[in-house]
């Protein structure tokens, strides 16, 4: 099986990659990160006006109509950009409203997404990071058609700029008594707060919800038995994560590579030392080696779903280990300098703290990948 991108992908990811070192160079990326909204509006629009907010959303509702490893592409860019932005998690709420809702919250929320006009995230985590979806908190009490939502969400992703927040909640005692719905911002009993981050490029924080009513028609699918449907978005979420750290390790790693040809040391390169080669060559086997698993999870979405959850939490797992991994030894091989504000690879290694507990840990994902094969 060959698992080559096409023509087609490789161009799309030379544009990405023109279009970021153009419009938003680590420069720019470092003056968003010090703003209050933290990403630019104008760049926003642009993105959607090249297709990529709308990615793999049908043409039919604004979108491309393009796959997931067309999404993968774009995210590694991203990532290697270190692009402020709420594309993941906008992408992330259009997914989860494609795959789940019917024609009409199709046509009510797809196309604003799509356009930019409106900005979504997802809201699946709670206290604890429980990656099952029988232990979800957050609870709605049915309210006629609807339910009255309360509860905590954690580590949700641009909370203060979303419009609007694909809600995982608990409708009744059984196991597998849980569903989906889109909550508005702003709506009663909905507070989004951020919180300060070691990594400035991302805004994260929680979605407190307090008696929020959402109406029968906010609800994305059955009311119950959406366990499944949950995993699927958790398997996603952890897919475009991974794919942002993919791109982010690379380039972190091509910077470190950058640096060791740059700096002598005792009249040489010291690129030249085994202490230096060694640790650099570790740094592409990981990445490579998650890479490859990113790349199965991905394709697995659209072709082979019953092994989405498996490779998806190998691939979050391994990248999350060797991200980091990656972040600290790029510090060392920098020597003191690479602490400093005025060099780029402190914010690759910032990018790795970030990453680590999004949508699960490695300790997280390597437990379910073994509870996945009985283990």
């Amino acid at each position: 099986m060959n698992f080559g991108f096409t023509e087609e992908q490789d161009l799309l990811r030379e544009a990405a990659r023109r279009f970021i070192e153009q419009r938003c160079p680590i420069g720019e990326v470092r003056r968003l990160a010090e703003t209050e909204k933290g990403f630019s509006a104008e760049i926003w629009q642009e993105m959607a006006r090249l297709g990529w907010l709308g990615l793999t959303l049908p043409e039919a509702h604004g979108g491309s109509g393009l796959g997931w490893i067309d999404l993968v592409v774009i995210l590694e860019e991203t990532g290697r950009g270190l692009v402020p932005s709420p594309l993941p998690a906008s992408t992330l709420a259009a997914t989860a409203i494609l795959e789940n809702g019917d024609a009409a919250q199709h046509g009510r929320w797809l196309p604003a997404l799509a356009a930019g006009s409106r900005i979504g995230t997802v809201a699946l985590m709670e206290e604890g990071g429980a990656l099952d979806p029988r232990r979800i908190g957050v609870r709605g009490v049915r309210d006629g058609d609807g339910f009255v939502l309360s509860g905590r969400k954690t580590l949700v992703s641009d909370p203060t700029s979303a419009d609007l927040f694909v809600v995982s909640f608990r409708c009744g005692d059984g196991p597998d008594d849980v569903a989906l719905a889109v909550v508005e911002a702003g709506a009663p009993g909905v507070v989004a707060k951020s919180f300060p981050l070691i990594d400035a490029t991302k805004r994260l924080g929680n979605l407190d919800l307090d008696g929020a009513r959402i109406r029968g028609d906010q609800v994305l699918g059955a009311a119950g038995g959406a366990a499944a449907r949950i995993t699927r978005l958790l398997n996603q979420c952890a897919i475009a994560v991974t794919a942002e750290m993919a791109g982010a390790a690379e380039r972190a790693l091509r910077i470190t590579v950058d640096y060791a040809n740059e700096r002598t040391q005792f009249g040489q390169p010291i690129g030249h030392f085994q202490g230096v080669k060694h640790p650099l060559a570790e740094m592409y086997v990981d990445i490579e080696s998650f890479k490859s698993l990113l790349y199965y999870a991905a394709w697995a979405l659209e072709n082979r779903p019953h092994e989405v959850s498996r490779y998806a939490s190998l691939a979050k797992a391994y990248a999350t280990d060797a991200f980091v991994r990656t972040g600290i030894d790029s510090i060392q091989l920098h020597g003191a300098t690479g602490f400093t504000v005025e060099y780029d690879i402190q914010l690759y290694f910032k990018r790795s703290k970030w990453a680590r507990p999004m949508f699960g840990d490695a300790a997280a994902h390597y437990e379910r990948a073994l509870a996945l094969r009985g283990v």
